[in-house]
């Protein structure tokens, strides 16, 4: 007898149970924007795009801001020989960072950074873990940039003349109120934080640009001051005494260099015209290096010229803690050149700029982290959408700030390692990159490069072992924080949809013909041998779970990186000595064939029937193997994940195990 008509099986099914949409006004505002998954092109409407030197600016409020200590920390490292060891930066920035950045845009433009890169050189469980411990020195770097921009833009708002006195003990209160200010900044939205970069920047650039050009001025008109800064400077030995004192001072003036990681990590943020996908990435890529490269001259320039009008015009003893130059050297300059209106203004703008850097951070922290730790199973899938992160972050930012006390100089530390640790990696990401493609001399520099960055980050953990502390904090968090989302998301469907191609939809379409029900028998695929499949068909039809008339289906998922947490099923239709069977790769084969089930069910109208086997041995061995293998004893994880996406039993497929 003919079987009822039912529903042709459509090419894709989305499965059930996938990003519930929020029901009430303010979960629907939470959602509403979301990080885009990697790939070369984001889902429209995920975010706004702009001018690459508007998120230049964005970037640059942490870059830029460093003009604000970097000359002073530079006197004190190098003394008179400051402008030689700024020199070195300046040689690092053009000659080793930025190609080593626009080599990373190329090679990840989704804005995963070098992080990406490296994430491909290990596959399987090593390959994640190496990319947490690295999103814990992200998280460490980003997060303290955030915290410590706001504690250092407090204690320039104290040391200015004109606040009270009596608000030197409110440091902690004035840091949060300037972190919850941030925060709701990013809570509007990503295009009013580039607005509020914009005119931020243009400013402080702008006040500097005078300062340091009245500097110059007034040296060029004295050549007595030249010549003073050239007597003072102790050259006994040679140019060992210039040298040693400038390589010492290296590692803590290379902090100047934090801005380049944030501008790639914000390249979905870049404007990016052309008639396909792949002309829009290209152009995202061109655009993204004019950022990297206007930032670099830009901030060299200006590296530069302030450390010699500092040196050579500000007295040593200033620069002191305690001192009037210490931690602000061309505020001081700004105060001693052009006048208290004027040097309140720069106040002003150190100020604001200092306490928007944080934005640099944050925008890279929600372009870069919910990229992995969703797509992984170790994050909750609202931790994909801008909102509920910022607002994570933010709280995350005020319980350090209370932890530090608002004090800079305590989080220094744990800053400088974090940096330096993503610089590292970049570095050496860039280097074994060059080498595989045979580039001989690109690879001598980056890996030169790699060697000179390794030597900073020591020197840092030597001289600073506390942040090598804390930044282990914030990867074991991380590490703990991921592995309990992915034990708590095992039962989750995984797949954003479920695809059959024309010779699965025809093996389903006749099955259901035949009899008006879709049997399926789960096998493990060890070889495609016909006598296999047979005798699990027998088997299963002498249990009597199967009756000697239904027509039967075959499934088989194969593992691939259980690692992996799932994207789109495509289900393969595969004919084995007259046996018709199902194939789809997946991360976890549970998950995959409960997912499979609920999309045949959904795409046919048929309630489909699946049978296994009992798996024999230890259930907490199986446990383990479904964790981290992927696979297990299948058939109560499958019942259980059905369970859990379908609360109606009578809609629900059937599951037997005989």
């Amino acid at each position: 007898m003919p079987a009822a008509p039912h529903p042709a099986l459509p090419d894709a099914v989305p499965t059930a149970g996938r990003r519930r949409v929020p029901t009430t006004p303010l979960g629907r505002w939470l959602m509403k924007d979301t990080v885009q998954p990697p790939g070369p092109e984001a889902p429209a409407g995920r975010h706004d795009t702009h001018s690459w030197w508007k998120v230049m600016c964005l970037t640059g409020v942490d870059y830029f801001s460093t003009l604000s200590y970097l000359p002073g920390i530079a006197v004190l490292a190098a003394g008179a020989l400051s402008p030689l060891a700024t020199l070195l930066i300046v040689a690092l920035t053009l000659f080793g960072m930025l190609p080593m950045y626009r080599r990373v845009a190329h090679e990840s433009p989704d804005g995963q950074g070098s992080v990406a890169m490296l994430e491909k050189l290990l596959p399987f469980w090593r390959g994640k873990f190496f990319v947490l411990t690295l999103l814990g020195f992200v998280a460490t770097s980003w997060i303290i940039t955030i915290t410590l921009s706001s504690a250092d833009a407090t204690v320039h708002l104290l040391k200015n003349p004109i606040v009270p006195e009596s608000w030197s003990g409110a440091a902690v209160i004035i840091t949060v109120v300037l972190l919850l200010i941030l925060g709701g900044v990013f809570l509007l939205g990503f295009r009013e934080a580039v607005i509020v970069a914009i005119p931020v920047v243009i400013a402080f650039l702008a006040l500097n640009a005078v300062v340091i050009g009245v500097g110059l001025s007034v040296i060029v008109a004295d050549p007595s001051i030249a010549a003073n800064w050239s007597g003072s400077l102790a050259i006994d030995d040679g140019w060992s005494d210039v040298i040693l004192p400038a390589v010492l001072a290296f590692p803590l003036l290379v902090l100047g260099l934090s801005g380049f990681e944030t501008g790639v990590s914000m390249m979905p943020l870049v404007a990016a015209d052309g008639a396909t996908v792949d002309h829009r990435r290209r152009a995202r890529i061109r655009n993204t290096r004019k950022l990297l490269t206007a930032a670099a001259v830009i901030m060299s320039a200006y590296l530069l010229s302030s450390s010699i009008v500092t040196t050579l015009l500000i007295p040593i003893e200033a620069f002191e803690p305690g001192g009037e130059a210490n931690g602000r050297a061309l505020a001081y300059l700004a105060h001693e050149l052009l006048g208290e209106w004027f040097g309140t203004a720069y106040d002003v703008s150190s100020i604001v700029i200092l306490w928007f850097a944080g934005a640099s951070a944050m925008a890279g922290l929600i372009n870069i982290v919910p990229r992995y730790l969703p797509s992984y199973g170790m994050a909750p899938e609202w931790s994909r959408a801008v909102r509920p992160v910022v607002i994570v972050y933010t709280l995350i930012s005020i319980a350090l700030t209370i932890g530090f006390q608002a004090d800079v100089d305590t989080q220094a530390g744990a800053y400088a390692t974090g940096i330096l640790a993503m610089m590292v990696s970049g570095a050496f990401a860039v280097a074994v990159s060059a080498v595989r493609n045979r580039q001989k001399w690109p690879a001598v520099g980056f890996w030169t490069l790699t060697a000179v960055m390794g030597f900073a980050l020591a020197a840092n953990i030597i001289e600073k072992p506390d942040g090598i502390v804390i930044s282990a904090f914030f990867i074991i968090g991380i590490v703990i924080v991921s592995l309990v989302s992915r034990v708590l998301r095992t039962t989750e469907l995984r797949a954003e949809s479920v695809a059959f191609d024309a010779r699965a939809r025809e093996y389903v379409d006749d099955s259901i013909a035949f009899d008006g029900a879709l049997t399926i028998i789960a096998i493990k695929r060890r070889h495609d041998d016909g006598d296999a499949y047979a005798e699990k068909e027998s088997r299963q039809r002498g249990l009597n779970a199967v009756s000697g008339h239904a027509d039967v289906l075959f499934l088989v998922i194969e593992v691939i990186d259980p690692s992996e947490f799932g994207d789109e099923l495509v289900v393969r239709g595969v004919e084995v000595d007259g046996h018709r069977i199902l194939r789809a790769n997946s991360p976890a084969v549970p998950n995959a064939i409960a997912a499979i089930l609920l999309a045949l069910r959904d795409g046919t109208g048929v309630r489909p029937s699946i049978h296994f086997d009992w798996s024999e041995g230890n259930p907490l061995r199986h446990l383990m193997d479904y964790l981290i293998l992927g696979r297990g004893d299948t058939a109560p994880v499958v019942r259980e994940i059905l369970r859990e996406v379908e609360p109606d039993p009578e809609k629900r497929p059937r599951v037997h195990v005989g």
